[in-house]
């Protein structure tokens, strides 16, 4: 039995966690796809739009409702920004010079950044040796999946590899921000507007921007691979894994939700062998191995 307001156990959430990095894992393939025809600014304001309309029916069915405060508005419009406008287009950019496994070393950049952030600035999350251990740990899993030979890239597409650390980082600023929020209800119904909120303030951002640099011909150019790769990124990994990421967030904190981009390649890999017939190898468990045990050194309450 839990006490009230007592957190659920440590392996129910690394349950979500694995949930979340199963649906972000696969959305690097579906980003591939997508940009062939599709420009990565329009790609981005199709996504939250599909989002947008997957997410306002959830919330209205669940009783949720939008913040009425323009605090939680200004802090929606920053993360409309930072974790989503900016980091889905600096990364969609990005890929179309860095390899996969490079850029999943430099998204791994994103949990050590948010490991120093939530120190300074989310209370109950600070900086423990455990911490450290785990994610030293974590990012020891990446490499062993990856490979170290990966690492000698670094510096050849600097611009484009750059890129993708900046969207990293985005995501390391967005989770501390998430964190901060202000709570407009307890449970479910206030997580799922805080979600709306931010997914329609990057919809809003978005949309322009992708018609001011872009145009219509973003619209016209794009097949149907890239329609189905965009309907997918919006429905899961944009609109329904928000809810997701929200909850974790909010039970957890921005520390333990960091872990999601060292699992993110490991899912990378399953995919392959899922969709693509490719072997999932010894390796690629082993790195999942310490990975999930980076996770548990990191979150362990003595």
């Amino acid at each position: 039995m839990r006490g009230e307001g007592e957190p659920p156990p440590l392996w129910h959430d690394v349950a979500w966690l694995l949930v979340l990095a199963a649906i972000w894992g696969s959305s690097f393939a579906a980003i591939k796809v997508a940009i062939v025809t599709m420009p990565p600014m329009t790609l981005v304001a199709v996504r939250t739009l599909i989002a947008v309309a997957v997410l306002l029916p959830i919330m209205l069915w669940r009783g949720g409702r939008l913040p009425a405060d323009a605090r939680s508005w200004r802090i929606g419009a920053v993360l409309g920004v930072i974790g989503l406008a900016l980091p889905f287009f600096l990364i969609g950019w990005g890929e179309q010079e860095v390899d996969s496994g490079l850029a999943a070393i430099l998204m791994a950049v994103m949990p050590l950044a948010t490991l120093v952030l939530a120190h300074f600035f989310n209370e109950g999350d600070r900086l423990t040796v455990g911490k450290l251990i785990g994610v030293a740990i974590g990012f020891a899993g990446v490499v062993v999946l990856i490979g170290p030979e990966a690492l000698k890239g670094l510096g050849g597409e600097l611009v484009y590899q750059l890129a993708v650390a900046g969207g990293a980082l985005c995501y390391a600023f967005n989770a501390i921000l998430t964190r901060n929020l202000p709570s407009l209800a307890s449970g479910p119904a206030g997580m799922i507007g805080r979600a709306v909120m931010v997914m329609v303030m990057g919809a809003v951002i978005a949309t322009p921007m992708a018609l001011i640099t872009e145009g219509t011909a973003g619209i016209a150019s794009a097949d149907a691979n890239a329609w189905a790769a965009a309907a997918y990124l919006g429905l899961l990994p944009t609109g329904l894994a928000t809810l997701i990421y929200f909850r974790l967030i909010e039970v957890r904190g921005a520390s333990f939700f960091s872990f999601v981009n060292y699992l993110n390649p490991v899912f990378g890999v399953i995919w392959g062998a899922v969709l693509l017939a490719e072997i999932v190898s010894l390796q690629a468990m082993l790195a999942l191995g310490l990975i999930l045990a980076g996770v548990a050194i990191a979150n362990w309450r003595r």
